[in-house]
């Protein structure tokens, strides 16, 4: 899809009044949905690490482990992929569930950091993705080619991240921590533009558009996600 800003001219007036009624309904569930997201992975994450009993389930039972690691890539690929052949429902409810996962996989942040640095990291992610989720969507400049550069960095990252599971080194760790913060600060911008434009081009705020919303909305929550574990990795206190 090409996500140039729509150009009106030639557009009855009816029609550009069913856009610009949808676009700021649709915009409002993108950062609805993503918010969401982001509490009951807050949640879950807490309560895990305040249950023994499930704690131990996941990180001392691999097979458990790997399960929810899978289940959780299947979940992500599933919505992207599929995304025009589910249902809303469908697909809401598989990005909860992802959510939940996510959560479970990231208690062990309450282990591992002090929860005042847990605080503190979260409040810096916050604003950090405010102010380039803000640039993204005011910006005139097409930031289409800063996003393949990133796209690219994200893979050498991922790649990278990798060969630190078997070399485990901590400088490299560090190293890495610190182009995940600018990878993904620079995606949060490119995706917030990208999302912006996309929705701009909806008819109205129908199921099909409400699924790019919450396709989106799942894109910007993966960005704040991984923000926040390359800043906590920076600035995060261990107990």
């Amino acid at each position: 899809m090409d996500y140039k800003e729509l150009n009106f001219q030639g557009v009855t007036s009816e029609r550009q009044w069913d856009v610009s009624a949808a676009f700021p309904i649709l915009m409002r569930k993108v950062y609805l949905w993503m918010t969401l997201a982001l509490v009951i992975t807050g949640i879950t994450a807490y309560g895990v690490a305040n249950s023994p009993g499930i704690l131990r389930a996941i990180y001392e039972n691999q097979m458990l482990f790997w399960i929810l690691v899978i289940a959780e890539f299947g979940l992500v690929i599933g919505v992207s992929a599929a995304i025009n052949r589910l249902s809303l429902t469908t697909a809401t409810l598989m990005f909860i569930l992802y959510s939940v996962i996510n959560g479970a996989l990231m208690s062990y942040i309450f282990l591992a950091y002090t929860a005042s640095s847990i605080a503190t990291v979260f409040f810096i992610t916050a604003g950090t993705f405010g102010a380039m989720t803000l640039i993204g969507y005011t910006t005139k400049t097409d930031l289409s080619s800063m996003g393949k550069f990133l796209f690219m960095a994200l893979v050498g990252l991922v790649i990278a991240t990798l060969v630190n599971l078997f070399i485990k080194s901590d400088g490299l760790t560090m190293i890495l921590s610190y182009v995940g913060v600018l990878v993904f600060v620079g995606l949060t911008a490119w995706d917030s533009q990208k999302i912006k434009q996309m929705l701009l081009q909806a008819p109205d705020a129908g199921e099909s558009a409400q699924k790019l919303a919450l396709l989106g909305a799942l894109t910007l929550y993966l960005d704040f996600i991984n923000l926040f574990i390359y800043l906590l990795r920076i600035f995060g206190k261990r107990e």
